[in-house]
């Protein structure tokens, strides 16, 4: 089974995405749901997907498990809590004993919009996310490079938690750069609790002209330092949709992986997520 271990729905008629502002985002400022995503993951033979929160909300991830409930290819939903409450334990509690609660399989915060870079290596934020591993829940790191020394502080407080990279740490590719990216991401993956998500790349490449090659470097980083054990593949649907669509991604994808031995790209395209997130297939 191949699976999409990362992508995202949203209405901005029915709620504020903080994120989505300027005409650079048009394309994709409007209603995308499920039916939108089908026929495309049918046209890549993509048959299972994790749903990952856009805002900080409970109730977008309460509608979200409610959506992986009727969605027969939404298997698992990465959603969010407020890390810093004094109830969390709480609110992690009424999530995972909600009606659709077994969908829920991890947790992130959109960590880089912080203004403090250091936030993920907040005591109260490290509290809350390992309530969340005590929960049963992987969490989700979601860095830019700033963030990614915040990253590795959380990490080494909390070796019982299973983490996940989200988008190979947004490097710089559209800049050619790969430090200090390459060098705190390669420090960040001798935790053997953190994997990596192989997703994003093309949005952080220049939208209009990105090839392949431009990937590559990142992608291979990713690929030796992480081991093909602990990187799965995501879309970024429809994020990516600002530089190109969900075909040019997976075939992307395809090819940053065909070194890899048919064993392994089994990993990358689905097992690895299956285990990680431990999805129920």
């Amino acid at each position: 089974m191949i699976i999409d271990s990362h992508h995202h729905f949203w209405d901005p008629t029915e709620r504020n995405y903080h994120w989505m502002t300027g005409e650079a985002l048009s394309a994709i400022k409007r209603p995308i749901g499920p039916e939108d995503m089908r026929p495309l993951l049918k046209g890549a033979g993509v048959e299972g997907t994790i749903l990952v929160q856009t805002v900080p909300s409970v109730e977008e991830t309460r509608a979200f498990l409610a959506t992986a409930a009727e969605t027969e290819f939404v298997k698992g939903v990465v959603g969010w809590v407020d890390l810093t409450a004094d109830d969390v334990e709480k609110a992690l509690e009424d999530l995972l004993t909600d009606t659709h609660g077994a969908y829920l399989k991890g947790l992130r915060h959109q960590a880089h919009d912080e203004a403090d870079k250091s936030w993920l290596a907040r005591p109260d934020v490290i509290s809350g996310i390992r309530a969340c591993g005590a929960a049963g829940l992987v969490y989700d790191l979601l860095p830019k490079e700033p963030e990614l020394p915040s990253c590795i502080t959380c990490v080494d407080a909390l070796p019982e938690v299973t983490f996940v990279l989200d988008h190979i740490g947004k490097p710089r590719i559209a800049e050619g750069q790969t430090l200090p990216w390459m060098d705190l991401v390669t420090e960040l993956s001798k935790r053997p609790n953190v994997s990596c998500k192989l997703s994003g790349m093309i949005t952080e490449a220049n939208w209009a002209g990105w090839c392949v090659d431009d990937l590559r470097p990142y992608a291979d980083t990713v690929l030796d330092v992480f081991g093909p054990d602990r990187v799965m593949f995501g879309s970024d649907w429809p994020v990516c949709l600002l530089a190109g669509d969900y075909a040019q991604v997976i075939d992307a994808a395809r090819h940053l992986t065909a070194g890899l031995s048919e064993s392994d790209q089994a990993k990358v395209f689905g097992r690895n997520a299956a285990r990680i997130y431990r999805l129920c297939l």
